[in-house]
């Protein structure tokens, strides 16, 4: 399996082996980032394979799209599509395709993260941005120019499960009355600010971790965004091959979640579809990464895969 040089995908032995890709199945990728599953999985899928690759970042899906097509050679078609995930149910109805297999991983690209103009990290200083697709949508600087302190306490709390989140809120808004929010690193220094002398040497993580972690979900809607989707899971464990659906029957879905925020939703979806009859639980717990490749790929520690089959039938 041949890596990207600045991408390593997380899991793919598990993630390929759940979804147990067959000549000439179709696979959709909802999180295609820069193409290390999908291209992994491509050559398992020729001759007649379709691979359709879905992104909302539009410079991640070009250079997805270049990688697997290479990988998949010219017996395997490559569709991409530009847009959230939740939207792609609707997208693959629309143009007739039903997914064999589905896989979401809820994780960022390496060169995302790593690339201060996107400010996903405070790491180095960069614009106070968060936006998986930059050319819309509201930034993090424009979210917290706009959003008064209780407001912005709760999405804290939320979101970064922060205890400390009243505190933060009152400092952040307290800063901007003197200067806009605009630098990861200013944001970044103000949340620090709101924890007692030591609290970092204290702590397994930067104090402001979570704080970063509530506004890149609040700006992306991340949870909104997972919720739609594994409601269309659903929908369609109950649609199997009936017109318009877009999950075959026996279809192999999986996804990779980062921290419990997204876990939930998912343990419950899977198990409720499990309980109903819907589909078989291929994960009755999460695989997470053994200890070589949490030492080769140091984003892979806090990923849990989950994996659902679904009914061959629907009774």
């Amino acid at each position: 399996m041949t890596d990207h040089p600045d991408h390593l995908p997380v899991l793919p032995v598990q993630t390929i082996g759940l979804l147990a890709p067959r000549p000439g199945e179709t696979y959709a990728d909802a999180t295609a980032g820069l193409g290390g599953h999908a291209a992994a999985i491509a050559p398992r899928l020729a001759p007649g394979g379709r691979i359709v690759l879905n992104d909302l970042d539009g410079s991640n899906l070009e250079r997805a799209t270049e990688r697997v097509r290479a990988a998949a050679g010219d017996s395997v078609e490559v569709l991409p599509v530009h847009g959230p995930f939740a939207r792609l149910p609707g997208v693959l109805a629309d143009r007739g395709i039903a997914a064999d297999m589905l896989l979401a991983d809820l994780g960022f690209a390496s060169n995302q993260v790593d690339n201060p103009n996107r400010g996903f990290s405070f790491k180095q200083d960069g614009p106070l941005d968060m936006r998986l697709d930059p050319s819309r949508g509201e930034s993090a600087a424009d979210l917290l120019a706009r959003i008064d302190e209780r407001e912005l306490a709760d999405l804290i709390w939320r979101y970064g499960e922060e205890r400390n989140s009243r505190r933060i809120a009152q400092k952040l808004v307290a800063a901007r009355r003197d200067a806009p929010m605009t630098t990861t690193s200013r944001v970044a220094q103000i949340v620090r600010s709101a924890f007692p002398p030591g609290a970092a040497r204290k702590s397994r993580i930067d104090p402001a971790t979570r704080t970063f972690q509530a506004l890149r979900i609040a700006v992306n809607d991340e949870i909104g965004q997972l919720e739609a989707l594994l409601d269309a899971i659903g929908r369609g464990a109950e649609e199997q091959a009936g017109p318009g659906g877009w999950l075959n029957r026996g279809a192999r879905v999986a996804i990779i979640s980062f921290h419990s925020l997204e876990d939930r939703p998912v343990k419950r979806a899977f198990a409720d579809l499990a309980a109903r009859g819907l589909a078989e639980r291929l994960t009755r717990k999460p695989i997470t990464a053994d200890k070589a490749e949490s030492r080769r790929n140091p984003r892979s520690r806090s990923a849990k895969l989950r994996a659902i089959r679904l009914a061959d039938r629907v009774e």
